[in-house]
């Protein structure tokens, strides 16, 4: 299966990003690819409200990537942002929302993954504006089992290792991943080992690098495809750009009969 990484921008423009996902599918869908992968927070980046920004599964941003992926005959994994509860924050009460990967296209079941390890690390909370999810979730693509994860998730092993007892063969991590000392090899090191984990074809497409301003940035790029073994295949750098790879299943059931950790 052909796979792409599209490693953009957000803006706070909601139909800025949607234009940026129609745009993208397009593009993927030119160069061959079946599943076109976005990052985390593609409907709008952590510098503003996601309140204001959240939106059902039937709204218009998610009807817009459904259409982009029908036109095109692709698969899509966008990062958007849905309604969740409210919540009391220092005497305040917070309208939280579900940080939702929408998966959607062409002969799938559509499916939603709302990320479960939350960003409350590094001085951050993202539980104070986000509501965990707590189900792992897989898809079927083409015959192929794909497991989807957000970010963070990556520093948890035993998530990876789920998503592989599950029979993924390919797993796609959309991202944020902020900057920082240390952090773009902590980014290389982890998607490696997850995707060694579950013993599958790992795709993490992060935001693309953006210059310091505010309580940002919120990407290093980076993206990346690495196989059942963690070696990496494809690798984008820090600046906006499309990965364009093939996944073949047959390293996935090479590699847990040859090592059988799951």
């Amino acid at each position: 299966m052909r796979v792409a990484g599209v490693q953009l921008v957000a803006s706070h423009d909601v139909e800025d990003n949607l234009a940026q996902v129609v745009d993208g599918v397009r593009r993927a869908a030119e160069a061959g690819a079946r599943l076109v992968v976005f990052p985390e927070a593609t409907m709008a980046p952590f510098s503003r409200r996601l309140d204001t920004a959240a939106q059902p599964l039937d709204g218009p941003f998610a009807d817009g990537v459904r259409r982009a992926a029908a036109d095109h005959g692709v698969v899509a994994v966008v990062g958007l942002f849905t309604p969740a509860d409210d919540v009391e924050v220092d005497g305040q009460v917070r309208h939280r929302v579900h940080n939702t990967l929408l998966l959607t296209g062409d002969g799938v079941e559509e499916t939603s993954y709302r990320k479960i390890h939350l960003f409350d690390a590094f001085d951050s909370r993202e539980s104070d504006t986000v509501a965990a999810g707590d189900a792992v979730v897989t898809a079927q693509v083409d015959g192929w089992t794909v497991g989807l994860a957000t970010c963070f998730d990556v520093r948890f092993a035993d998530h990876f290792t789920e998503l592989g007892r599950r029979g993924s063969e390919l797993v796609v991590l959309p991202a944020s991943w902020g900057d920082g000392p240390g952090k773009a090899d902590q980014w290389d090191l982890l998607t490696q080992a997850r995707a060694h984990d579950a013993q599958a074809w790992l795709l993490g497409v992060g935001q693309a690098w953006t210059p310091q301003s505010g309580d940002g940035p919120f990407g290093i790029g980076r993206s990346v495809l690495a196989d059942p073994t963690g070696a990496v295949r494809s690798r984008l750098d820090a600046a906006p750009g499309m990965l364009v790879a093939d996944a073949d299943p047959a390293p996935v059931a090479a590699t847990r009969r040859r090592v059988p950790i799951l």
